[in-house]
C-alpha cells in the first residue's frame, strides 16, 4: 500500500481525533496513526508520498505541536491537508501556550524560508519544522524522525534547494545552516581557511549514521551522575 492509499482509508486514524480530547494528557501524532503504515513500509518514489512520509516522522518524533515548530492552527491544517483521515481541531495539539520562540529557531527557519524551492504550503511548514528540531541534540535526521540522513538531504535539495546545493562537501547540516548564517551576516565562524586543517573537522564533517556528539556527551553526563562513587 502507497501512502496515497493509506491516507484515504478510514481506518488510518491517528490517536487524537475529536474536541473532546482538550485537557488530556497530549497524544502523540504517530506514524502509523498518520499514514497507515509502519514507518519502514513506507515507498517514498513519488515526490508527493515522500513529502507526507517527512512529515509523519517529524510529528511521530515531537511530543506535541510546539515541538514541532507549528502552532495549533498550522497543526490542523497540514493534518487537514496532508492527512485527512486524521483531521486535528484546533485547540488538541498543543495544550498549553507556546513558549516565546527562541531566537536561533527563528534566524534557521528565516534561512530556510528564503531559500526556499518549493511551492505550496509544505515547505513553509518544513521550514518552521525542521528549525526547532535543530535545537535538540542529536543528528538533525535523527531528530526529525527519519530514517537515514539520505532523507534528509533529499529532502532539502527538495525544498530548500538554493541553501542546500551550496553543501557542496557535504557538511553537516545543523553545522551548515549555523556556517550560513554566519556568512551571510558577514562572520567567520571557521578557525582555519582550510577545512582538512581545522581541529573541528570532525564537528563538521565526521560520519552521522551512530550516536550524535552532544548525545554521547549527554550520556556519559548521566553516567557519570548516576555512578555512586
Amino acid at each position: 500500500m502507497t501512502l496515497v492509499e493509506a491516507w484515504i482509508t478510514p481506518a488510518a486514524f491517528c490517536e487524537v481525533t475529536s474536541a473532546e480530547d482538550v485537557g488530556a494528557p497530549a497524544r502523540r501524532l504517530d506514524y502509523r496513526g498518520l499514514t497507515g503504515l509502519d514507518r519502514a513500509q513506507a515507498d517514498i518514489a513519488d515526490n508527493r508520498d515522500f513529502d507526507r512520509h517527512a512529515l509523519a516522522c517529524i510529528l511521530d518524533v515531537s511530543e506535541r505541536a510546539e515541538p514541532a515548530g507549528l502552532t495549533d492552527e498550522q497543526l490542523s491544517e497540514l493534518t487537514e491537508s496532508c492527512f485527512p483521515a486524521c483531521r486535528l481541531p484546533v485547540g488538541v495539539g498543543n495544550i498549553s501556550p507556546p513558549r516565546a520562540e527562541d531566537e536561533e529557531v527563528t534566524m534557521v527557519r528565516d534561512l530556510l524560508r528564503a531559500n526556499r524551492s518549493s511551492d505550496g504550503e509544505i515547505g513553509h511548514w518544513l521550514a518552521a519544522m525542521i528549525a526547532r528540531r535543530c535545537m535538540e541534540p542529536n543528528h538533525l535526521w535523527e531528530d526529525l524522525g527519519l530514517r537515514e540522513r539520505s532523507e534528509l538531504t533529499r529532502l532539502l535539495l527538495r525544498h530548500f534547494a538554493p541553501l542546500a546545493d551550496r553543501n557542496t562537501r557535504d557538511m553537516r547540516w545543523k553545522r551548515f545552516f549555523y556556517r550560513s548564517l554566519c556568512e551571510d551576516d558577514g562572520f567567520v565562524m571557521c578557525s582555519t581557511p582550510v577545512c582538512a586543517q581545522c581541529r573541528d573537522f570532525d564537528l563538521c564533517f565526521g560520519d552521522e549514521s551512530g550516536e550524535s556528539r552532544m548525545a554521547e556527551r549527554r550520556r556519559e553526563i548521566a553516567l557519570r551522575e548516576s555512578d555512586p562513587r
